[in-house]
């Protein structure tokens, strides 16, 4: 007897209708394509899991690929406003930052950058891909609302339990009662192995270079939507920056932008070089908007790593990199203003998910709108930037970890941050990237910042 594998984010019957939502999304008309999906049996793309549920029709597999390609000759009537290649993009920013020396950020600072992306991660872990409504009854039905510390099972009634199960993988070691450390994460996992691309090829690495880092040291069953797909494309032998675009209606999700962090904590008080270092990073698995969120997390964390102290200023900064006609620095520029407007943050977060709601959980654009607005309301506040920016929802423990991130360096030292939020990670992580598992955060640190003070100092 024979199982189904249902591998997920890879089937290509699974990925046409990602790739026909995405084709809605940015304007290209592929009504006749979806009609020819579904005479054939085809389905739309599942809600929130990675795979469909098996049983479908014979052959269906090719029609799949046959689709794919064909969508991927049609032409977005965007890509003037939203362009892909670094040039391109440089001369469609009026205010991209001049190129500034690289000052070695602090140790501490570092640090708390570092111990920041994990606090706010391990926060959003139980609630991954949990509606809102479910974010907000579980957190009120334990006393935590406004969201000011870990979600906990004590007290949780059962029938809601029942109703918003916490996130199966995660549950057993990012509740208040049972954390015991950072585990695993693909949040962590990644600038991890940003440190060994910079530790093995300097801040000149090609996106050749972390392909190769990838295929080396980062586990297949470790990746994700764009990151999958990239790695099959490579393993398929297609070469970067095709293994972006090749048959990946992931290309505009939130993956590349949780890559940024090392690249603007290596480039401090340089948000331009930052931007670049991100983007030869991101074009190995994104396009257009997906790589945006890349440079606009490394610009902005390059500000703050230098010592600004000022959230508002360096999410400016973020955006002199982000083509200002693309979607990414309107759904940014909504954040932000809906954050200004509005008092109470669950009223923004509504209004945003009323503005993004159609878009899947774990793109780009809904998610840079809540980052923007969760920081810009907490107006540099820690423990407000990560609580604010999970209890938004959508993909919560990315959200969490940038902004904790940013935070992070605004607080300057890691005793800036509550106690609260820091002993529970017992300065550990766990992660299957060779050589890190059990590291600690001020090691992290450490590496960090010798690796751009080398930077600095080479000619």
């Amino acid at each position: 007897m024979t199982t189904a594998v249902r591998v997920t984010w890879v089937q290509p019957e699974d990925l046409v209708g990602h790739e026909l939502r995405q084709a809605a999304e940015d304007g290209r008309d592929a009504r006749d394509i979806a009609r020819r999906w579904y005479e054939a049996g085809g389905s739309p793309a599942p809600e929130r899991a990675g795979a469909s549920s098996p049983g479908a029709p014979p052959g269906l597999r090719a029609v799949a690929e046959r689709l794919l390609d064909e969508l991927a000759l049609l032409e977005s009537p965007l890509a003037g406003d939203e362009p892909d290649g670094l040039a391109e993009i440089r001369a469609a920013c009026p205010q991209w930052p001049h190129d500034r020396d690289v000052r070695p950020a602090g140790r501490d600072r570092l640090h708390a950058a570092w111990l920041g992306r994990a606090a706010g991660c391990l926060l959003g872990k139980p609630v991954e891909k949990l509606p809102l409504d479910g974010i907000r009854a579980l957190a009120r039905a334990t006393g935590n609302w406004p969201l000011d510390t870990w979600f906990t099972a004590r007290g949780l009634p059962a029938p809601l339990a029942a109703t918003y199960p916490w996130n199966r993988r995660s549950a057993p070691t990012s509740l208040a009662e049972n954390i015991d450390g950072m585990p695993e994460d693909d949040d962590l996992n990644h600038p991890l192995l940003a440190l060994l691309l910079i530790q093995r090829h300097g801040t000149s690495f090609t996106t050749g270079d972390l392909a190769e880092l990838w295929l080396d040291e980062l586990p297949a069953g470790r990746t994700f939507t764009a990151e999958r797909i990239a790695y099959r494309n490579l393993l398929d032998g297609i070469e970067p920056p095709d293994t972006a675009r090749h048959r990946n209606p992931f290309r505009e999700w939130i993956g590349a932008l949780i890559r940024a962090d090392v690249h603007g904590w290596t480039r401090p008080g340089d948000p331009a070089g930052a931007a670049e270092q991100a983007y030869r990073d991101a074009v190995l698995t994104h396009t257009g908007n997906g790589v945006y969120g890349a440079m606009f997390t490394a610009a902005a964390l390059a500000e703050a790593a230098a010592g600004e102290t000022d959230v508002h200023g360096c999410l400016a900064t973020g955006l002199r990199v982000v083509p200002p006609r693309s979607r990414f620095a309107a759904a940014v520029r909504d954040g932000i203003e809906a954050a200004r407007e509005e008092r109470d943050f669950d009223t923004v977060v509504d209004r945003l998910h009323a503005a993004y709601g159609r878009y899947h959980w774990v793109h780009v654009l809904p998610n840079a709108a809540l980052l923007a607005a969760a920081l810009t309301h907490a107006d540099g506040d820690f423990t407000g930037s990560i609580c604010k920016a999970v209890s938004g929802g959508w993909d919560t423990d990315s959200n969490g970890a940038t902004a904790g991130s940013l935070a992070g360096l605004l607080a300057g030292r890691p005793d800036a941050l509550p106690d609260r939020w820091t002993t529970p990670l017992k300065n550990r992580l766990a992660t299957s990237v060779p050589g890190f598992d059990g590291t600690g955060f001020d090691t992290l640190a450490a590496l960090t910042h010798r690796l751009t003070h080398e930077e600095a100092l080479r000619p």
